[in-house]
C-alpha cells in the first residue's frame, strides 16, 4: 500500500474482523493460510518445501506493530482474488501478490512496497519458481504504491481491487478497518494525520476508478464513495470525527 508522509498517513484494504483463534494457545489461527500457501506454492512449479517460507510470512503477518494488515487482511485480500480470479489472465501470481503485498510493513516507513517486492524475488526465487512469474509477482506487489493498473493490466486490476474492498464495505466494517488504522498510525499527532488521511481520501475518490473489475465495481464503487465520503465530513468536524488513518 502506498505511504504518503510517514507522519500523517495510513492505508486501506481490508476491514479487521474478530481473528480466529488456536484453542489451544489463543495465537490467530494460521493453519488455513500455511496450507493454502503450500498449495499455491506446489500449482506454481516450487522446487522446495514451502512450508518454512510460509511460516516466516505468516509470522511477519503477525508483527506486534500490525493492527489492521495482519493475517485477517491477508485472509481477506485472498478472497477477495479467489472471488475476482475470473478476470485475471495469471490468478496464481495475484495470489503469490497478495501474499507477499504487505509482508514487510512499518507504518513509520515509506519503502514497505518495495521491500516487500524484494522479499518476494528472494524467497520465491529460492523456491525455485519461474524467473518471469518471480518478476510479475515483485510487478504486482510495487503496483500496489499506488493503485493504478494500466489499461489492460487484468492481473493488476485484481489485486489492486482485492486490496481496496475494505472501502466497501458496510458502515461498521469500514468504521472498523478505520479505527484499527488509527491504531497503526498512533504516533502520529491527530492533526496531522487528520490532514494525512483526508488528503489521502481525496486522492482514492480522485481516481478514474475506484474498482477496475466488473465484479467490483459493480459490489464497491458505491459504498466506497459513500464511506469515503462520510469519512472526509468527519474529519472536517471540530473534533475530527472518530479519527481514521490515511495512505491506502
Amino acid at each position: 500500500m502506498p505511504e504518503a508522509d510517514a507522519t500523517a498517513t495510513a492505508t486501506a484494504t481490508e476491514a479487521p474482523s474478530p481473528a480466529a483463534q488456536d484453542t489451544a494457545t489463543g495465537a490467530p489461527a494460521t493453519e488455513d493460510l500455511l496450507t493454502a500457501w503450500t498449495a499455491l506454492l506446489h500449482r506454481c512449479g516450487a522446487a522446495t518445501d514451502p512450508g518454512p517460507a510460509g511460516r516466516e510470512l505468516l509470522r511477519r503477518w503477525s508483527e506486534p506493530q500490525r493492527r489492521y494488515h495482519t493475517v485477517d487482511h491477508l485472509r481477506a485480500v485472498l478472497g477477495h482474488v479467489d472471488t475476482l480470479a475470473e478476470h485475471a489472465d495469471d490468478p496464481d501470481a495475484v495470489r503469490l501478490a497478495a501474499w507477499f503485498h504487505d509482508a514487510v510493513y512499518r507504518p513509520d516507513r515509506s519503502e514497505n512496497e518495495e521491500r516487500s517486492a524484494a522479499l518476494a524475488v528472494r524467497a520465491l526465487g529460492a523456491s525455485g519458481l519461474p524467473a518471469a512469474r518471480v518478476a510479475e509477482v515483485a510487478r504486482l506487489v510495487r503496483l500496489t504504491v499506488t493503485h493504478r493498473p494500466e489499461p489492460g493490466d487484468h492481473d493488476g486490476e485484481v489485486l489492486c481491487d482485492a486490496d481496496l474492498a475494505v472501502l466497501g464495505g458496510g458502515p461498521a466494517a469500514y468504521a472498523a478497518y478505520a479505527a484499527a488504522v488509527r491504531e497503526e498510525y498512533a504516533f502520529v499527532p491527530e492533526p496531522d494525520f487528520r490532514a494525512g488521511r483526508a488528503a489521502v481520501l481525496r486522492q482514492l475518490l480522485a481516481l478514474p476508478a475506484l474498482y477496475r473489475t466488473t465484479t467490483a465495481h459493480r459490489r464497491f464503487d458505491a459504498p466506497a464513495r459513500s464511506n469515503l465520503a462520510a469519512e472526509l465530513a468527519r474529519l472536517a468536524e471540530p473534533d475530527g470525527g472518530s479519527g481514521a488513518g490515511g495512505s491506502y
